[in-house]
Protein backbone atom coordinates (compact mmCIF):
# COMPACT_ATOMS: atom_id res chain seq x y z
CA UNK A 1 0.00 0.00 0.00
CA UNK A 2 1.10 3.34 -0.61
CA UNK A 3 2.60 5.73 1.96
CA UNK A 4 4.54 7.97 3.79
CA UNK A 5 7.88 7.89 5.25
CA UNK A 6 9.92 9.66 7.99
CA UNK A 7 11.48 12.41 6.48
CA UNK A 8 10.07 12.45 3.63
CA UNK A 9 8.53 16.07 2.44
CA UNK A 10 5.01 15.70 2.66
CA UNK A 11 2.59 15.54 -0.27
CA UNK A 12 1.36 19.06 -1.60
CA UNK A 13 -2.19 17.61 -2.07
CA UNK A 14 -5.52 19.66 -3.12
CA UNK A 15 -8.75 19.02 -1.20
CA UNK A 16 -12.48 20.18 -0.23
CA UNK A 17 -12.69 20.99 3.49
CA UNK A 18 -14.84 22.42 5.47
CA UNK A 19 -13.46 25.35 5.57
CA UNK A 20 -13.07 25.70 1.51
CA UNK A 21 -10.46 24.01 -0.98
CA UNK A 22 -7.16 23.87 0.61
CA UNK A 23 -3.75 23.11 -0.79
CA UNK A 24 -1.70 21.74 2.19
CA UNK A 25 1.61 23.56 1.95
CA UNK A 26 -0.05 26.59 2.16
CA UNK A 27 -2.45 25.96 4.76
CA UNK A 28 0.31 24.97 6.70
CA UNK A 29 2.24 28.40 6.21
CA UNK A 30 5.46 28.58 8.37
CA UNK A 31 3.85 26.44 11.37
CA UNK A 32 3.94 22.43 12.64
CA UNK A 33 0.72 20.38 11.04
CA UNK A 34 -1.26 17.59 11.99
CA UNK A 35 -2.91 15.56 10.36
CA UNK A 36 -5.68 12.53 11.77
CA UNK A 37 -7.43 10.25 10.15
CA UNK A 38 -11.09 8.63 10.92
CA UNK A 39 -13.09 5.97 9.67
CA UNK A 40 -16.56 7.15 8.89
CA UNK A 41 -18.50 10.16 10.00
CA UNK A 42 -21.20 9.84 12.92
CA UNK A 43 -19.21 6.87 14.16
CA UNK A 44 -18.88 6.74 18.00
CA UNK A 45 -15.41 6.28 18.73
CA UNK A 46 -14.42 8.62 16.19
CA UNK A 47 -17.02 11.35 17.79
CA UNK A 48 -15.28 11.07 20.93
CA UNK A 49 -11.72 11.60 19.02
CA UNK A 50 -12.54 15.10 17.60
CA UNK A 51 -14.30 15.82 20.79
CA UNK A 52 -11.04 15.64 22.61
CA UNK A 53 -9.36 17.26 19.78
CA UNK A 54 -11.24 20.01 19.88
CA UNK A 55 -11.41 20.31 23.37
CA UNK A 56 -7.69 20.77 23.60
CA UNK A 57 -7.04 22.71 20.40
CA UNK A 58 -5.99 25.30 22.08
CA UNK A 59 -3.13 23.35 23.64
CA UNK A 60 -1.83 22.79 19.53
CA UNK A 61 -2.47 26.44 19.20
CA UNK A 62 -0.02 27.24 21.95
CA UNK A 63 2.60 24.93 19.94
CA UNK A 64 1.97 26.47 16.99
CA UNK A 65 0.93 23.49 15.44
CA UNK A 66 -1.75 23.17 12.48
CA UNK A 67 -4.35 20.63 13.35
CA UNK A 68 -6.53 19.30 10.41
CA UNK A 69 -8.39 16.05 10.68
CA UNK A 70 -9.87 13.76 7.74
CA UNK A 71 -12.62 11.44 6.73
CA UNK A 72 -13.73 9.80 3.87
CA UNK A 73 -17.71 11.45 3.64
CA UNK A 74 -18.54 14.38 2.08
CA UNK A 75 -18.21 18.58 3.38
CA UNK A 76 -21.91 18.25 3.89
CA UNK A 77 -21.53 15.56 6.55
CA UNK A 78 -18.57 16.68 7.85
CA UNK A 79 -20.73 19.73 8.82
CA UNK A 80 -23.42 18.26 10.24
CA UNK A 81 -21.21 16.33 12.18
CA UNK A 82 -19.30 18.61 13.41
CA UNK A 83 -22.34 19.93 15.53
CA UNK A 84 -22.69 16.57 17.37
CA UNK A 85 -18.71 16.43 17.72
CA UNK A 86 -18.63 19.89 19.80
CA UNK A 87 -22.34 18.82 21.46
CA UNK A 88 -20.37 15.92 23.29
CA UNK A 89 -18.38 19.06 25.36
CA UNK A 90 -21.61 20.80 26.57
CA UNK A 91 -19.08 23.60 27.27
CA UNK A 92 -18.68 23.81 23.99
CA UNK A 93 -21.66 23.13 22.19
CA UNK A 94 -23.21 25.63 19.52
CA UNK A 95 -19.65 26.20 19.18
CA UNK A 96 -17.64 25.89 15.31
CA UNK A 97 -15.11 23.54 14.82
CA UNK A 98 -11.55 24.66 15.46
CA UNK A 99 -10.08 23.22 13.06
CA UNK A 100 -10.91 21.70 9.28
CA UNK A 101 -12.08 18.55 8.10
CA UNK A 102 -11.14 16.68 4.65
CA UNK A 103 -13.43 15.35 2.82
CA UNK A 104 -12.07 12.22 1.12
CA UNK A 105 -14.96 10.49 -0.27
CA UNK A 106 -13.36 9.20 -2.65
CA UNK A 107 -10.85 7.50 -0.81
CA UNK A 108 -7.90 9.16 -3.12
CA UNK A 109 -5.95 10.91 -0.46
CA UNK A 110 -6.46 7.69 2.01
CA UNK A 111 -5.29 5.56 -0.44
CA UNK A 112 -2.33 7.69 -1.05
CA UNK A 113 -1.01 8.37 1.82
CA UNK A 114 -1.16 4.49 2.87
CA UNK A 115 -4.44 5.30 5.87
CA UNK A 116 -7.09 2.11 4.69
CA UNK A 117 -7.52 -0.37 7.10
CA UNK A 118 -7.61 -3.57 5.28
CA UNK A 119 -9.39 -5.93 8.33
CA UNK A 120 -12.34 -3.01 8.96
CA UNK A 121 -15.08 -3.12 6.15
CA UNK A 122 -17.87 -0.59 5.77
CA UNK A 123 -21.24 -1.52 4.90
CA UNK A 124 -20.21 -1.66 1.44
CA UNK A 125 -17.07 -4.10 1.85
CA UNK A 126 -14.79 -1.28 1.42
CA UNK A 127 -11.67 -0.78 4.05
CA UNK A 128 -12.40 2.30 6.30
CA UNK A 129 -9.92 4.52 6.82
CA UNK A 130 -7.33 3.62 10.04
CA UNK A 131 -6.69 5.82 12.54
CA UNK A 132 -3.48 7.34 10.96
CA UNK A 133 -1.94 10.66 12.56
CA UNK A 134 0.94 12.51 11.03
CA UNK A 135 3.11 15.39 12.42
CA UNK A 136 4.55 17.29 9.61
CA UNK A 137 7.58 20.11 10.87
CA UNK A 138 7.28 23.44 9.27
CA UNK A 139 9.90 22.38 6.55
CA UNK A 140 7.01 20.33 5.03
CA UNK A 141 9.00 16.99 6.07
CA UNK A 142 6.90 14.17 7.76
CA UNK A 143 8.24 14.08 11.81
CA UNK A 144 6.10 11.67 13.43
CA UNK A 145 3.36 9.04 12.48
CA UNK A 146 0.79 6.50 14.04
CA UNK A 147 -1.14 4.25 12.82
CA UNK A 148 -3.95 2.93 15.00
CA UNK A 149 -6.30 0.26 13.73
CA UNK A 150 -9.97 1.50 13.26
CA UNK A 151 -11.57 0.03 16.40
CA UNK A 152 -8.78 1.40 18.72
CA UNK A 153 -9.17 5.41 19.74
CA UNK A 154 -5.59 7.29 19.94
CA UNK A 155 -4.05 9.23 22.92
CA UNK A 156 -4.14 13.25 22.10
CA UNK A 157 -1.92 14.02 25.63
CA UNK A 158 0.56 11.47 23.64
CA UNK A 159 0.69 13.24 21.01
CA UNK A 160 0.97 16.70 22.67
CA UNK A 161 4.23 14.79 24.30
CA UNK A 162 5.33 13.43 21.17
CA UNK A 163 5.21 17.04 19.61
CA UNK A 164 7.20 18.50 22.67
CA UNK A 165 10.15 16.05 21.92
CA UNK A 166 10.28 16.88 18.78
CA UNK A 167 10.25 20.29 18.83
CA UNK A 168 12.35 20.39 21.21
CA UNK A 169 15.04 17.38 19.89
CA UNK A 170 14.50 19.85 16.52
CA UNK A 171 16.24 22.81 17.94
CA UNK A 172 19.05 21.04 20.46
CA UNK A 173 21.36 17.94 20.35
CA UNK A 174 19.52 15.97 23.37
CA UNK A 175 16.77 12.87 23.09
CA UNK A 176 14.07 12.43 25.10
CA UNK A 177 13.83 8.84 27.37
CA UNK A 178 10.95 6.82 28.09
CA UNK A 179 7.89 8.70 29.71
CA UNK A 180 9.76 11.93 28.72
CA UNK A 181 7.45 14.84 29.67
CA UNK A 182 8.56 18.67 29.29
CA UNK A 183 10.39 20.02 32.08
CA UNK A 184 12.05 16.51 32.97
CA UNK A 185 15.43 15.91 32.30
CA UNK A 186 16.90 15.09 28.61
CA UNK A 187 19.82 13.14 27.16
CA UNK A 188 22.50 13.75 25.57
CA UNK A 189 22.93 12.07 22.19
CA UNK A 190 25.84 9.75 21.68
CA UNK A 191 27.41 11.39 18.80
CA UNK A 192 28.35 14.50 20.84
CA UNK A 193 31.97 13.87 23.34
CA UNK A 194 31.49 14.32 26.99
CA UNK A 195 33.94 18.06 25.95
CA UNK A 196 31.31 18.76 23.15
CA UNK A 197 28.22 18.20 25.77
CA UNK A 198 30.39 20.78 28.39
CA UNK A 199 30.17 23.21 25.23
CA UNK A 200 26.79 23.15 24.57
CA UNK A 201 25.38 22.52 28.29
CA UNK A 202 26.91 25.27 29.86
CA UNK A 203 24.64 23.24 33.23
CA UNK A 204 26.23 20.23 32.82
CA UNK A 205 25.15 17.01 32.68
CA UNK A 206 25.40 13.72 35.06
CA UNK A 207 26.15 10.17 33.66
CA UNK A 208 24.35 7.23 35.21
CA UNK A 209 26.81 4.66 35.78
CA UNK A 210 25.79 0.81 34.61
CA UNK A 211 27.76 -2.35 34.61
CA UNK A 212 29.06 -2.58 31.81
CA UNK A 213 31.24 0.87 32.79
CA UNK A 214 29.94 2.34 29.86
CA UNK A 215 29.36 6.36 29.80
CA UNK A 216 26.11 6.64 27.44
CA UNK A 217 23.68 7.57 29.73
CA UNK A 218 24.35 11.46 30.17
CA UNK A 219 21.30 13.55 31.44
CA UNK A 220 21.31 17.24 31.24
CA UNK A 221 18.16 19.96 31.85
CA UNK A 222 17.03 21.32 28.33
Amino acid sequence: MPGILLGDVFPNFEADTTVGKIKFHDFLGDSWGVLFSHPRDFTPVCTTELACAAKVSDQFVKRNVKMIALSIDSVEDHLSWSKDVMAFNPERAGTPMPFPIIADHNRKLSVQLGMLDPDELDKDGMPLTARCVFVIGPDKKLKLSILYPATTGRNFDELLRVIDSLQLTAQKKVATPVDWKLGDKVMVIPSLSDEEANKLFPAGFTTKEVPSGKKYLRYTQP
